[in-house]
This record gives structure tokens, sequence and C-alpha cells, in this order.
């Protein structure tokens, strides 16, 4: 099949569950879209951010590897982490090849180009904006709490979350993939830190809102303290219909196996707990609600089963 007649999909997020589901969805035959937020402010990336005034390259990178088509051993070197004494130390040399080709390129998302062709991505992997952005988040006591590293652990309930500067550029390719898209896919990944950062882009939300692509949300499997405690998937999505201002989903993917005792006891000390999927709720928001044992564990981590998701995707797919 060849790049052309390939069905279209775009993926929207950021963090280790986006990461993670690439890495089976790039083994179809689908042409390859990755949408990442640039709203990370911690670790290297926060560091290279203030020192070079480019956006955070973190979630970039992870993405950039996990679509890459290299040696392991390359991808073990930009992924490589230094855990030196002096200004190396915490950086990766992902995030550097990053920032170092964007002050040849002299931008941003000409620079992660470049590097798709070096790593040899399969797929495309475009930046929410060109320029680094500052999450924002309103309390429910109207307090605000700047910075998407400091937000998780504010200790309050999030009302909303927004950007600054508000007048963010989204790259004219991103806008075409998303009218392209023969369907759009959120998550998974933080609510309010991965997923709707890239959605509050001027211009993206609406184009999503807009496009004729079928639009699916893999909804988290555990929820997250400072984000949302006491979440069910009903109320994952009311938020990003409450940001957004319109309702646009079609599909929800959740999981039906139960997580172990022993998995539980562990999250208990992030004070998470496996996400409630409140099916009649779900339906009576005009969601079809897709149930799946979609689960794997890693060393007691929770995470989606990226090649069982990748097939329930591709299946979702419409027909041209």
């Amino acid at each position: 099949m060849t790049n052309a007649s390939q069905p279209k999909v775009v993926i929207i997020g950021g963090g280790t569950g986006l990461s993670v589901l690439l890495r089976g969805l790039k083994r179809h035959p689908i042409d390859l879209t990755a949408i990442v937020t640039v709203a990370d402010d911690g670790g290297s990336s926060g560091r290279l951010r203030n020192e070079l005034n480019i956006p955070p390259p973190g979630d970039i990178r992870n993405v950039l590897a996990a679509l890459s088509d290299v040696e392991p051993l390359v991808e073990s070197l930009f992924q490589h982490r230094f855990s030196t004494k002096n200004e190396l130390s915490g950086h990766s040399l992902g995030n550097l090849m990053i920032a170092a080709m964007s002050s040849i390129t002299g931008d941003f998302g000409h620079a992660i180009q470049e590097m798709s062709r070096v790593l040899n991505v399969r797929g495309k992997v475009l930046p929410a904006a060109n320029q680094s952005v500052v999450l924002h988040a309103e309390m429910e006591d109207r307090s605000v709490v700047s910075g998407e590293s400091k937000i998780p652990y504010s200790g309050k309930k999030i009302n909303r979350v927004f950007l600054t500067p508000e007048k963010v550029e989204p790259l004219p390719e991103t806008i075409r993939s998303i009218r392209e898209a023969d369907m759009i896919i959120l998550g998974p990944g933080s609510l309010y830190t991965s997923i709707l950062p890239n959605l509050l882009v001027p211009g993206i939300g609406e184009e999503v809102c807009a496009a004729k692509a079928k639009k699916v949300y893999i909804c988290n499997l555990m929820t997250q303290a400072g984000e949302t405690l006491d979440f069910t998937a009903s109320d994952h999505v009311g938020a990003i219909y409450d940001h957004m201002k319109c309702s646009f989903i079609d599909t929800i993917l959740v999981n039906k196996e139960p997580i172990p005792d022993v998995i539980q006891e562990r999250y208990k000390e992030e004070m998470a707990k496996p996400v409630v999927f409140d099916v009649d709720k779900l339906q009576a928001m005009g969601l079809d609600a897709i149930f799946d044992e979609i689960v794997t564990y890693d060393d007691c981590i929770i995470r989606h089963d990226t090649a069982k998701v990748a097939e329930i995707l591709v299946r979702l797919i419409p027909k041209r």
C-alpha cells in the first residue's frame, strides 16, 4: 500500500502514554501524524527551554524514539540520560541533539523534521506550537498555578487550564493534517497536562471539533492525584468538552480487565485508583464505548497494551 493510499491517522497527546501507543501503531500500514504538547517545563526540557528559548524537547524526543526505525543501540544512544555532577547532569542526549538542531536550522519545527530523517521516523512528528507556551491552572478556589510541572502538586482541584501567550500560531502542517485525517485519536495521557494543552493552542481545538474524521478518546487506566482524583470516564470526557465548548468525540476506548489488588496497593501511594467506566453516562453523552482487555504490566507499572490497542484502533478507521 502506498503512502498516499494509506488511511491518515492523527494522534494528539504527550507523555509516556503517547509514546507507548505509537510503538504499536507504527507496525500497521497507516499514515501517522503525532501532534505533541510543548507545555513541559520540568527537568532537562525545562532547563533547555529557559536557557535556549526553545520549546521543550522532552515529549518530542520520546515520540521520535517511539516512531524511529533504527538499530536499538542508536535509539538507546538518543534516549541516554547523563548522570554526572556538572551541567550535563539530567540531560538526555536526544534533548541536546534537538536543541542543537534547532540552533543550526533556526527553527524548532524544522529541527524536528531533520531529526525525523536522521532517525528514520515512520510518520510525522509535529509540535502543537512552534514556540514555548506556559500552562496555567485555575483552581476551584480561583487561585492560579503556573507551570505544567507544578500543577499536579498544588493539592487543589482544577477548575480549568489555559495557555499563555494567548496568541500562539499552530504550524500550517498541523492544521492540514487534522483536516485530512481519517481518524483523530486523543490520549492516552494526563488529561490536564498532556492532552488539553494541545487542544488549547488556538486553531487546533477548533479544527479537531470541526474535522470530519472519526474521533477516538483512549481513556486513562488510573486516576491521577492532582489532576483527575476520583474522576470517572465521563468526567474525563466532560472536562475536555468544557474546555472546547463542543461535543466531538465519537468513540471512547476503556478497559474492562480488573486491576489486580497488588497493583492497586502499589498505586495507593500515589493516591491513584482504577478509573470507573460509567458506561450509562458515556452512552448518554452519545459516545460509542468500546470495552476490552487492554492492560499490561511492566514491573508493577500499569500500561496500555500497545499491540492490542493498536489493533482495535486500526479496526476503527473508517473505510475510504
